[in-house]
């Protein structure tokens, strides 16, 4: 007899069958049918040793029709029960159109006649592919199922993340460029009332300055929304820039580096890569207490653009800070994994108490 390939899987059959000399004879036309695989069957007869042997991973099970203390109608009874997927083939000596309909109807995958055991690998064959396309069929689903889930949530959240960053928007124009233009108007129309030149000339100088502030306000609420150096001069010059505007102010040594060929035009992703960088060294300003601080990009093909910013500051517990809940004191990184994921990027935060901490994402 020609040996099993010694890479083919053992095929495991649990046979449902009264007569143990039957069992022996599909094993023996197995063998002649398809001497290139191994089959190994395992025979129980009743439904106590059936419903026991399910959890064992059969392949396939091999039910006889004509039983005095059992039936395939029981055997997928107890199938159902048990939310098996293990497809079950009849074998009988004889059996009617009739029956044979019923039988596939209540869920067999298929018969063959005792007569006719030369056939049975390929009725396995195709119950196990069939059974496999099922199962992968029912994962894609659930992944699909969890997908949406995750959609219909980042959606959510993108418009929190909107308005979060419209009322941002809205309370930097009101609270401060606002009143930095009525500041102007009340000191021009004050120099307007004033009859000394020299009271004017005062007004005047405190309206310009209060002006020029407003100007530098505006300029630096457009560089937060979309920097011009990124369309102008490109990704490295707008990040540099970006991290020169919030380090700088705030006494900490900085380093940007960058790895691989800066694209010639921006990619979708860039604003995206300028504003991850800010927020991050805003975290680092506002949290760690750093004296340090190293931003580097990295530009990977497809116009994937890497970001890592790691800081030597106080650190934090992960996974008490990100609990789950956005709330106002992790408000900064929730934006940031939120600002990710709507990018269809990734992004992972690695630190502990007392060891700063590093965030590395990739667009």
């Amino acid at each position: 007899m020609p040996a099993t390939s010694p890479t083919a899987p053992v095929i495991r059959l649990l046979c449902v069958e009264d007569n143990p000399d039957d069992v022996e004879l599909m094993s023996i036309a197995l063998e002649r049918a398809d001497p290139h695989r191994s089959y190994e069957l395992h025979r129980v007869d009743d439904a106590a040793t059936f419903a026991g042997a399910l959890d064992r991973g059969y392949d396939v099970i091999l039910c006889d029709f004509n039983m005095p203390r059992f039936s395939p109608y029981a055997a997928l009874q107890i199938l159902l029960a048990s939310r098996s997927s293990t497809p079950l083939v009849v074998v009988t000596r004889a059996i009617g159109e009739e029956a044979a309909v019923h039988v596939l109807r209540c869920g067999a995958k298929d018969y063959v006649t005792k007569d006719k055991l030369g056939t049975l690998p390929q009725i396995i064959e195709r119950v196990m592919s069939e059974r496999q396309r099922a199962l992968d069929k029912e994962k894609l689903d659930l992944e699909l199922e969890a997908a949406y889930a995750r959609l219909k949530k980042l959606s959510a959240r993108l418009v929190v993340a909107q308005e979060r960053e419209r009322s941002l928007i809205s309370r930097e124009l009101h609270d401060h460029l606002g009143q930095q233009l009525t500041g102007v108007v009340i000191h021009l129309h004050a120099a307007q009332r004033t009859a000394d030149a020299e009271g004017a000339r005062k007004h005047l100088d405190i309206a310009m300055e209060m002006a020029n502030g407003a100007i530098a306000q505006l300029k630096t609420l457009s560089f937060s929304l979309r920097p011009a150096q990124l369309d102008l001069l490109g990704i490295m010059p707008a990040v540099q820039t970006a991290v020169q505007r919030v380090a700088e102010p705030a006494g900490l040594a900085f380093e940007v580096t960058s790895r691989g060929t800066e694209p010639a035009r921006p990619g979708t992703n860039a604003a995206v890569a300028v504003r991850l960088v800010q927020e991050a060294l805003t975290n680092v300003v506002r949290h760690a207490r750093a004296s340090r601080v190293a931003v580097r990009l990295r530009f990977l093909p497809g116009e994937r653009i890497g970001v890592l910013v790691a800081d030597d500051g106080i650190g934090f517990d992960k996974a008490d800070l990100l609990d789950g809940q956005p709330s106002e004191r992790n408000v900064g990184l929730y934006g940031m994994i939120e600002r990710t994921e709507l990018a269809g990027g990734r992004i992972h935060i690695r630190t502990r108490p007392g060891h700063g901490v590093m965030v590395r994402a990739v667009l």
